[in-house]
């Protein structure tokens, strides 16, 4: 018997979860960062290696998966990608030694670069262009939603049982929801709100490139959003280290802490900035630029301001509104550069996409990381850290000023593509 419902909320619903739980086995590793420094004996930047480890398979494979994503089932992709990225999240739990971690590391990133490309072309076939910005920004709760479940559920678990225990836990959901996506959710028709057929042929690389980098606002979404994302992971990455070096909290509370801000501020962030979008993009589109760009230009020097204060009460509170800020981009970014794509292009601009994301998550925390070794050595472990997160900080600016630049195109560039081939 046939489960599979053609419900565009099921589907928004369970690949919301699916995307969590990637994140999630993304990110709980952030939380750890202090035991396995710890265990293996190393260094700040040693430990930012994990980052790059997850990198490694997941660009290049994520560019494969993503053709063959515009040719076939996509949700057949989804679950399997969900099932492999799980079972490497476990055997990072059964490492034996810095080696095995890294590289069960980089099975997490290839699993993800089998089951995400396809996530938000999927959505995206199920919901109009002016529904998009909400529908993609909901998608996109993953970031927030999974840094409070990783942070705070990590942090308790590493605390109360050991780091090992931590991956073991987070791999299980994955699995169960790669069940409920294969046995629950339909493929919808391509193109359906786009006036493309579905039979039409798959666009080749060189015209995704085109419409992602040779169109004035999408390059500038592309590089301000990699910029933000960058910034972003950095500072993620090392602000439990922050608080258990500064200000002496323990793991759980740390791990608390960073849960907190980084999902409740950014979950509503998202979620605003993706409804403003849709209600102000109707009369102008360049709206779809123009909210993260003002929330960017903002949030940078509030971040600054945040991190070098020396009451912990004051710093979580000023992170958060910085945050909030800051965080504003993920979903309406999407949602503006799928609407630019044609529906066979969706799938493979989102694995372009993660190229450049990829490179982001593993040279965020890896810069931030070596930079702070680098200030420790004469402002010692705490002040380095303190400094290389404030510097990091203020180059959120440098991101808005990309979004501005984006909306200044983004209505000319939107008007080229509508009713266009992927040619």
């Amino acid at each position: 018997m046939d489960m599979r419902r053609n419900s565009p909320w099921l589907a928004l619903v369970v690949l919301a979860a699916i995307s969590t739980v990637g994140f999630i086995d993304r990110i709980v590793v952030n939380v750890l960062v202090e035991p396995i420094k710890g265990e293996f004996g190393l260094s700040d930047g040693q430990v930012s290696l994990m980052a790059l480890a997850f990198t490694v398979l997941n660009i290049g494979a994520g560019l494969v998966i993503a053709r063959l994503a515009e040719r076939v089932r996509r949700l057949s992709l989804i679950s399997a990608g969900t099932l492999v990225w799980s079972a490497a999240t476990a055997l990072c739990g059964w490492a034996g030694g810095w080696i095995q971690l890294l590289l069960a590391r980089m099975g997490v990133g290839l699993g993800e670069a089998i089951g995400l490309p396809s996530l938000q072309s999927v959505i995206a076939d199920y919901f109009p262009a002016n529904r998009r910005g909400l529908a993609i920004s909901i998608l996109m709760l993953a970031p927030p939603i999974g840094a409070f479940v990783g942070f705070v559920g990590g942090g308790w678990i590493a605390q109360e049982y050991d780091w090992r225990f931590t991956f073991l836990m987070a791999a299980i959901p994955g699995g169960l929801l790669a069940v409920i996506a294969w046995f629950l959710v339909a493929e919808p028709k391509r193109g359906a709100f786009d006036g493309a057929a579905a039979d039409e042929d798959v666009p080749p690389m060189g015209a995704v490139l085109k419409r992602l980098l040779g169109l004035p606002s999408a390059r500038n979404l592309v590089f301000g959003s990699a910029l933000a994302a960058m910034l972003g992971f950095g500072l993620n990455y090392f602000f439990t280290s922050l608080m258990i070096r500064k200000f002496e909290v323990g793991l759980a509370e740390a791990g608390f802490y960073a849960g907190v801000i980084a999902s409740a501020p950014a979950a509503i962030s998202v979620i605003v900035s993706g409804m403003l979008g849709d209600r102000l993009g109707e009369k102008n589109p360049a709206a779809y630029a123009l909210v993260p760009a003002v929330c960017l230009l903002l949030g940078g020097p509030i971040y600054v301001w945040a991190i070098t204060r020396e009451e912990l009460v004051t710093l979580l509170a000023l992170v958060s509104v910085a945050t909030f800020l800051c965080f504003g981009y993920l979903g309406i970014t999407f949602a503006a550069l799928q609407n630019l794509m044609h529906p066979r292009m969706r799938a493979t601009a989102y694995a372009v996409l993660q190229v450049f994301y990829g490179l982001a998550s593993a040279f965020g925390p890896i810069l931030l990381g070596y930079m702070s070794d680098g200030f420790a050595a004469s402002r010692g472990e705490v002040d380095g850290l303190v400094l290389a997160m404030a510097i990091t900080g203020a180059l959120y600016v440098w991101a808005g000023v990309h979004y501005l630049l984006a909306a200044r195109h983004y209505a000319r560039d939107l008007a080229s593509t509508k009713g266009a081939s992927g040619a």
